[in-house]
């Protein structure tokens, strides 16, 4: 792999970006960083208290610094939020710093996913498959653009996804 890659996770919650971030970077030999965890290590508080008490758009804000920060970086593996992407100069960077790895998941294996964890402030309502297939709507095509590679991984064991991921950086000459 070169000295100065950099591959950056992104996807919805529940697609395995943390899960499937710690083992590629052990496969790669790069740091592991969780933004998410990044930002509650820095505040002191976890992301539903974020939400809380400054909103959506204050998290965002410390979202943004955070994987600004971040893929700055050399020799990292960076899980990002699944809300990442709505900021353009966030895609912008991830682009230009890295290989951008797009985790597909379903609505169906989201919910799966996510339905135990309290720290999902955007599901902390009624109907989170009607959020979630909003949320998906609005995000799939900033995932798909921003993305080098698309790597679905509904059913599927984290060891195959990263697999399948190290190969495609292989063979497109992007490691």
């Amino acid at each position: 792999m070169p000295k100065n890659l950099n591959v950056f996770l992104v996807g919805p919650m529940g697609s395995g970006k943390t899960a499937v971030g710690r083992q590629l970077s052990q496969r790669l030999q790069l740091d592991f960083i969780d933004a998410d965890d990044e930002i509650e290590r820095r505040t002191g508080v976890d992301i539903p208290y974020i939400f809380d008490k400054e909103g959506e758009a204050g998290f965002r804000l410390r979202e943004r610094e955070v994987i600004d920060e971040l893929t700055a970086r050399s020799h990292v593996v960076v899980a990002t939020g699944g809300g990442a992407v709505l900021d353009a100069g966030t895609r912008a960077r991830l682009r230009a710093r890295g290989r951008v790895v797009y985790l597909r998941a379903s609505v169906k294996q989201q919910l799966t996913r996510t339905r135990r964890s309290a720290k999902r402030p955007l599901l902390n309502n009624a109907d989170p498959r009607e959020t979630l297939e909003r949320l998906m709507n609005d995000r799939a095509p900033l995932y798909e653009d921003v993305a080098d590679i698309c790597v679905n991984t509904d059913g599927r064991k984290v060891r195959t996804v990263v697999d399948e991921i190290e190969s495609a950086l292989r063979s497109t000459g992007m490691s």
